[in-house]
């Protein structure tokens, strides 16, 4: 196949490259979480009775974290990946080379001020808590490197090339989680040490990972000079843009992926500071059970939708450059078809995955952190929640892709104020469950706003996604009810309080639950007519018709 003069890219339809792309970051993200959740699986027993306020520690030092991590980036990889492609479909590479080489700058900038802040002001975000500052501190070295490496993400993700973005996060989490297992076995088990130190080494390691992806991301650039050399020699030239400009449209443009990327963490900082406070007013505890309670939810289970999260996520980051170019096109049709696509392609994917995660909850528990009915129960209704945190990644990326900027901002602050309002009454109706249920109620209103503003104004097919989405909730559903009574005759057989045999109770769902979707899709060609292409060759293999 060719490629094509004016964007050097192969001449696929949009749908295809968003397959395509969607398919390497879906890998990568997936394989990353996965990685990044395994490092769990020791520390029960390493940790003893610490287990959970480690956990906690970690789940606090992350969220706190990851909103420095959002400002140090200053949404510039996103915004960058958005102008790249825009530049690269009027054939102006030249533009978008001097755009990233600013961007590199101006990130190295930001990377350490971020990091001077966040070491500065770890004992103020400590909140009286003496074990976070060491925690905090030590995530302050990463934020020196992962700026770097997140523009050099944005700058291949502009060219559509999603590969190195997706190996590079696979390589980060290798590396991260290598160190902070080590590290943790050596403290905990060797040398006898605090679990605040193994902590500290476990957040350090953000550092390491992030080290070894930008080192691949470097080789990969170099190795690719040659071909983006020739891209340029044949650009148009016409468009004189100053530097001022670029950094100021790239600056404009970055604005609300700050926020947008960040929100779901500040969801979680809310949390993070109300739940004890508001949970006292409701129940006699200590803070010592109301952190296991909080880590129950926090960190156990928002670590493992983190892998289901990671699906939409992928495809946010392949939709952003996609749409920036469909709209330089100002082909309407493409665009309606572009975000039908998109959404569909979502709902495809997401939802089995959520109901899936649902179904093996319990063995998937025990695997990690240990047999907990109450635990269980969390990451069951977490499972569901995920969906709306999904489908927010998706539609703000879809809009921002757009030029819908401020749109995709209002809905998402209508959306704090909800979770704001909601958070003290639905702890205290529901408890442990109280901030899932403020969280799931606020992305559902920004969800539903911002779907109807997609469909207000460019008016793309809803009624044939509602069809598609009926029959995939359908079939989720009935393979949930497979899955389920699996996992419930499995446990018959098996001890369910056992991690070992938890391995193969959820092997074996998985692969039963995967199988059901899989032949419900295919023999219905529902998968056809989301995906756009003959799956006659898997139809074979399974001997469908």
């Amino acid at each position: 196949m060719t490629n094509s003069p004016k964007t050097g890219t192969t001449d696929k339809s949009s749908q295809n490259q968003m397959l395509r792309g969607s398919a390497w970051m879906t890998a990568g993200s997936i394989f990353s979480r996965i990685l990044g959740a395994v490092y769990v699986i020791p520390w029960p027993i390493w940790f003893g009775s610490n287990f959970l306020q480690a956990n906690t520690l970690f789940a606090r030092g992350y969220q706190i974290y990851s909103v420095f991590l959002v400002i140090s980036t200053a949404g510039i990889p996103g915004a960058l990946s958005k102008q790249i492609a825009r530049y690269n479909e009027m054939n102006e590479y030249g533009v978008g080379q001097r755009l990233f080489k600013k961007s590199l700058i101006l990130m190295l900038g930001m990377g350490v001020l971020s990091a001077l802040a966040l070491y500065a002001l770890a004992p103020v975000l400590a909140a009286g808590d003496p074990r976070m500052v060491p925690v905090f501190r030590s995530l302050s070295w990463p934020l020196l490197v992962i700026p770097l490496l997140s523009i050099m993400r944005g700058y291949f993700q502009g060219y559509s090339e999603m590969a190195p973005s997706a190996i590079s996060q696979f390589i980060e989490q290798v590396a991260r989680v290598l160190y902070m297992t080590v590290s943790a076995f050596m403290i905990m088990q060797v040398m006898k040490g605090s679990y605040v130190d193994a902590v500290t080494q476990a957040t350090f390691a953000a550092f390491i990972g992030a080290a070894a992806g930008l080192l691949l991301l470097i080789f990969h650039y170099i190795k690719q000079r040659g071909r983006i050399s020739q891209l340029i020699a044949g650009s148009n030239n016409q468009l004189e843009v100053s530097t001022t400009d670029l950094l100021k449209g790239i600056i404009r443009q970055s604005i609300p992926f700050i926020v947008i990327d960040a929100s779901v963490n500040l969801v979680y900082i809310i949390d993070q500071y109300t739940f004890n406070p508001m949970m006292h007013d409701f129940v006699i505890a200590n803070n010592h059970q109301l952190d296991n309670l909080y880590a129950l939810f926090a960190a156990n289970a928002n670590k493992l939708i983190s892998i289901t999260v990671s699906l939409a996520a992928a495809m946010a980051v392949t939709a952003v450059p996609l749409m920036s170019a469909a709209h330089v096109r100002g082909n309407q049709k493409e665009l309606r078809q572009q975000i039908g696509s998109t959404i569909q392609l979502f709902n495809l994917v997401m939802i089995p995955a959520a109901f899936g995660m649902a179904a093996v909850a319990e063995p998937l528990y025990t695997l990690f952190y240990s047999h907990d009915a109450l635990g269980i129960s969390v990451l069951q209704f977490s499972s569901y929640i995920s969906i709306l945190l999904g489908l927010f990644t998706v539609l703000g990326a879809i809009l921002q892709g757009l030029y819908q900027n401020r749109l995709a901002l209002f809905y998402l602050l209508i959306g704090f104020i909800v979770k704001i309002v909601a958070q003290y009454p639905a702890i205290y109706f529901f408890r442990v469950y109280g901030p899932l249920v403020s969280t799931g109620l606020a992305f559902a209103t920004s969800s539903i706003l911002m779907l109807a503003a997609l469909h207000r104004y460019y008016h793309f097919d809803a009624w044939q996604t509602i069809r598609r989405l009926i029959g995939i909730v359908g079939f989720s559903v009935i393979m949930y009810l497979m899955t389920s009574l699996t996992v419930k005759g499995l446990l018959l057989v098996f001890n369910p309080q056992s991690r070992l045999q938890s391995v193969l109770v959820l092997a074996i769902s998985v692969a039963v639950g995967g199988l059901v979707y899989a032949v419900l899709a295919l023999k219905s060609r529902l998968a056809d007519y989301v995906l756009g292409s003959n799956l006659d060759r898997f139809r074979r293999k399974l001997k469908l018709k």
